[in-house]
């Protein structure tokens, strides 16, 4: 029989899907799951994007440009100009989700066996993407009791090496809804520089911000005009996870001339897709000013009721929609499969992300679960209570 390479066997399960088969069975067996286990949200699409699909006229659906069309790259670059990004059409490729985004990113910059510096937990499949480029993650481990703020930058030092080739942060964060300050950026600017490196920011969570804090993008920094790379998706802004349009934005040339090839090999990203989000683009401030307000009080709802519960520890994000608690549980994959196999309370249960796939150092996160706040207040009091008691008999 053929064999399966090796890179094949290394890739990483998710996380956040690797449950589905045992949600999917509890629901069959008439139980309802509550979803915190994925950053999907229930807020309604912009209603200028779908129109722009089903009020469409075209007749021959054909191939956009691989970098996507100049007009979707103009205007988005306006969008940049409102949030300080000072960016044109030609420094913006289009990609297929802000995935391909990193993938193209990764593919452009690393050859086999180089490294990429991650503060870790991270967005799982970073461990996937550099597993299908042959690099290796070398994480630096930020702490739930610090709030998973950005680890010492002597840290950092540490890991570099001759193979080193970018560091990666997600801002804010997903697992953990960190935000970065602007001090702790302009650390990250510092440390790139003088190592000659990139520092690839994921933004795509850009929007999602409270308490009044301020979003801090890489784009804005002077001098790292040749070290920056922003990945950015209209998965999240818009609740258009299945458009699977993201971009890359660098000043750049030569990335940027060398990403455009990864793009032109696989043709070009969805029609319809950019269709729709070149008209997102037009989605008015008020929209995101409610959104912003319903996922502060989802935040401040989430966060107060698992604070209620003994033995659980839970950082306070400030950004994104997710955040990372300790669970008074030795595994937290075990327990998250426990709850959807062998529990339920009224017939209904919670699926949560465990963890340990947000990070690469083996043992870490074990007792830690990712929560996206993307239900009601309701929804999430009630997917609160109902973990509350499953800690409760899981630990009798």
């Amino acid at each position: 029989m053929p064999s399966i390479s090796s890179k094949g066997n290394a890739m990483p399960q998710s996380p956040i899907r690797k449950l589905v088969p045992f949600a999917e069975a509890a629901k069959k067996n008439g139980t309802k799951v509550y979803h915190l286990n994925i950053g999907q949200p229930d807020i309604k699409t912009p209603q200028v994007a779908l129109d722009a699909v089903k009020n469409n006229t075209i007749e021959v659906l054909s191939y956009a440009r691989s970098e996507g069309s100049e007009e979707y790259r103009t205007k988005l670059a306006n969008y940049y100009a409102k949030n300080d990004i000072h960016v044109t059409a030609n420094n913006i490729i289009a990609t297929t989700g802000g995935s391909e985004a990193l993938l193209f990113t990764i593919g452009s910059i690393t050859d086999p066996g180089d490294e990429i510096i991650i503060p870790e937990p991270f967005y799982a499949n970073y461990n996937g993407f550099s597993t299908a480029s042959g690099v290796k993650v070398v994480p630096v481990i930020s702490k739930i009791e610090d709030n998973f703020a950005l680890p010492a930058i002597e840290d950092f030092e540490k890991l570099i090496t001759s193979k080193t080739k970018a560091i990666l942060i997600c801002n804010p964060g997903n697992p953990t809804g960190y935000l970065y300050s602007k001090e702790e950026i302009e650390k990250l600017k510092q440390i790139v520089l003088k190592h000659d490196l990139f520092l690839i920011a994921d933004e795509v969570y850009r929007e999602f911000t409270y308490d009044g804090e301020k979003h801090n993008s890489v784009m804005t920094l002077e001098g790292l005009e040749q070290n920056a790379i922003m990945i950015d998706s209209v998965s999240k802004r818009y609740s258009m996870c299945g458009a699977r349009i993201g971009c890359i934005v660098s000043k750049n040339e030569e990335f940027i001339g060398t990403a455009i090839k990864f793009a032109q090999a696989r043709l070009s990203p969805p029609t319809y897709a950019l269709i729709a989000s070149e008209a997102a683009l037009d989605t008015p401030q008020s929209y995101f000013d409610e959104v912003i307000e319903e996922y502060e009080d989802r935040r401040n709802t989430l966060i107060s009721e698992l604070q209620k519960i003994d033995g659980v520890k839970v950082a306070n994000p400030k950004g994104a929609f997710y955040c990372v608690a300790e669970l008074p549980v030795k595994d937290s994959d075990d327990f998250a499969q426990w709850i959807l196999e062998k529990f339920s309370d009224n017939n209904e249960t919670v699926m949560v992300a465990p963890a340990s796939g947000f990070y690469s150092t083996e043992g870490e996160g074990k007792n830690q679960v990712r929560i996206a706040y993307v239900l009601n207040k309701a929804d999430l009091k009630r997917s609160v209570e109902i973990l509350k008691i499953a800690l409760e008999k899981y630990n009798s």
